[in-house]
C-alpha cells in the first residue's frame, strides 16, 4: 500500500511566529521532514486557526495542526508554492485531513467549521488530491436517531459540494467520548459499520453514495472492543465492503487494570471536568473529559507497542499482520492505490522536538511499511501462488466473531 503520514505528528516543526507571517512555509517545511524520514507522502493537517477556535487548546486531548493555514483561503499562486515544494523533494499528497465536529449545536459555531471544510475541498481540487478526512461529529444537545436526521439537513450538503468538486469526504470512526463534558460516549456518530451503513443510505437517497467512505483506523476498533477482521467481515457480509476507501494507522493498548476499575464505559464521576453541578469553566479541567477514554487505554504509534500474542487475540491491541492481511482478504480495495496514513498519537512520544521525534517516526514509518510488505507476499502466497496449483493453505488462522 501507499505510506503517507499525517503532519499533527510534529505541529510545531515550523515554530507559530514563522508560519503566521508565512502560511505556507509549514507545509515546505513538513515535506522537507517527510522527505528526511524517507516517508513518500503526506497527509495535509487543516484545523481552524487557534485564534479562532471554538475549542481551546488546552482542552484537547490530542492538538490538531493547521499544517495548512486557510484563515484565507487556498489560492492558485499558493497552490504553485506548494506543487514547487513537493516536485523538489519528492514527496506526495495522499490527502487533506480536517478533523472537527461538522454537527455542533450552535449554528454560528457550526458554519465557522463548515466554511473551513469548503476552503479545505477548494485547496484539496488546487492540489491535485481526490479526497479529504475528517469526521461527521455529532449534536450532543440530540439522540441518535435525531442527529440522522442533522446528517441529512447539514451533512448531505457538504457532500454535495464534495461532489461538484470531483471529491470523496472520508470519515474517520473515532466515536471522540471526551469531545465534551457531558456524559456521552458517542460524540462521532460514525463510529461503527452499523451507523456507517445508516449514513451512507441516507447519502445514497441525495446521490451522494460515492462520496461517503471510510478512513478506517484500527485503534477505535479496539477503544470499542472490535477487532478488525471481524469489522470487515461484517461489511463484506452487509455488502459493503467497499466503504473504506483509506486507512490509519494508528493503534491502542488497553490497560486490563484500567478496565478492571471502569469498564470500558471508561471514569463516569470525579473526572475533574466538573466541580458538583457545575461544569469547570477551566480549559485544563475540561480536558479530564477525555478520562472516560484514558484511563482504560493508550495510543500506539505503529511499532511502539510490544509483540503480545494474547492481547491481538483479546482483542487489546492492534494485530497488524492480521490487519493488513483481512484488508486484502475481505475488503473491496485495490492495495496499490490505498494509502496507509501513519498517525502519531501516543502521549510519551509526542515530543515537540525535531531531532528527537525523527527516529521514532522513522522507526515507525519503517514498521508499517514493513508489516504491510510482510501481508503482501503472504496474501500473495496463499491467495495466487498456491491457490494457483490447487495446494490448500495450511492451519486455520485468525477467525472472524471469535472469542
Amino acid at each position: 500500500m501507499r505510506l503517507s503520514i499525517l503532519t499533527a505528528a510534529l505541529q510545531e516543526l515550523t515554530p507559530r511566529d514563522r508560519r503566521d507571517a508565512d502560511p505556507d512555509l509549514a507545509i515546505e517545511e513538513w515535506l522537507e521532514f517527510a522527505r528526511q524520514l524517507g516517508c513518500p507522502n503526506i497527509e495535509l493537517s487543516a484545523a481552524l486557526h487557534p485564534t479562532q477556535s471554538d475549542v481551546p487548546a488546552a482542552a484537547l486531548l490530542d492538538p490538531v495542526a493547521n499544517t495548512l493555514d486557510l484563515r484565507q483561503p487556498f489560492s492558485a499562486a499558493r497552490a504553485a508554492r506548494v506543487r514547487r515544494a513537493m516536485q523538489s523533494t519528492g514527496v506526495g499528497l495522499s490527502d487533506l485531513a480536517y478533523f472537527d465536529n461538522m454537527l455542533a449545536a450552535d449554528e454560528s459555531v457550526r458554519a465557522k467549521k463548515h466554511e473551513l471544510m469548503l476552503r479545505v475541498f477548494d485547496a484539496a481540487v488546487l492540489l491535485g488530491t481526490d479526497a479529504v478526512t475528517g469526521f461527521v461529529g455529532r449534536n450532543p444537545l440530540l439522540a441518535m436517531d435525531a442527529n440522522l436526521m442533522m446528517f441529512e439537513e447539514v451533512f448531505v450538503p457538504l457532500l454535495e459540494q464534495a461532489k461538484a468538486r470531483g471529491l470523496t469526504f472520508r470519515v474517520e470512526q473515532c466515536p471522540m467520548p471526551g469531545w465534551n463534558i457531558t456524559d456521552t460516549w458517542h460524540n462521532n456518530i460514525a463510529y461503527a459499520p452499523g451507523p456507517w451503513i445508516a449514513l451512507h443510505r441516507i447519502c445514497e437517497r441525495h446521490g451522494v453514495g460515492e462520496q461517503f467512505r471510510i478512513h478506517y483506523d484500527p485503534s477505535h476498533a479496539i477503544l470499542m472492543g472490535q477487532d478488525s477482521r471481524s469489522v470487515f467481515q461484517y461489511l463484506k457480509d452487509t455488502g459493503y465492503d467497499f466503504l473504506i476507501g483509506g486507512f490509519h494507522v494508528k493503534g491502542q493498548v488497553i490497560d486490563s487494570r484500567g478496565i478492571s476499575a471502569w469498564g470500558y464505559g471508561g471514569q463516569t464521576m470525579q473526572r475533574g471536568d466538573w466541580h458538583g453541578d457545575t461544569p469547570s469553566a477551566d480549559p485544563a479541567e475540561q480536558q479530564n473529559a477525555w478520562k472516560k477514554q484514558t484511563v482504560f487505554c493508550e495510543h500506539e504509534l505503529p511499532g511502539t507497542a510490544r509483540h503480545d500474542p494474547l492481547a491481538y487475540l483479546q482483542n487489546r491491541s492492534v494485530d497488524w499482520l492480521d490487519h493488513q492481511l483481512a484488508a486484502r482478504e475481505l475488503l473491496r480495495i485495490d492495495p496499490q492505490k490505498t494509502f496507509l496514513v501513519v498517525e502519531h498519537e501516543y502521549p510519551k512520544a509526542r515530543v515537540q522536538d525535531k531531532a528527537r521525534l525523527a527516529p521514532i517516526l522513522a522507526g515507525s514509518l519503517a514498521f508499517t511499511r514493513a508489516i504491510d510488505e510482510a501481508a503482501a507476499a503472504m496474501y500473495a502466497l496463499q491467495h495466487e501462488v498456491l491457490a494457483a496449483q490447487g495446494i490448500p493453505v495450511q492451519g486455520i488462522g485468525r477467525q472472524e466473531y471469535r472469542s
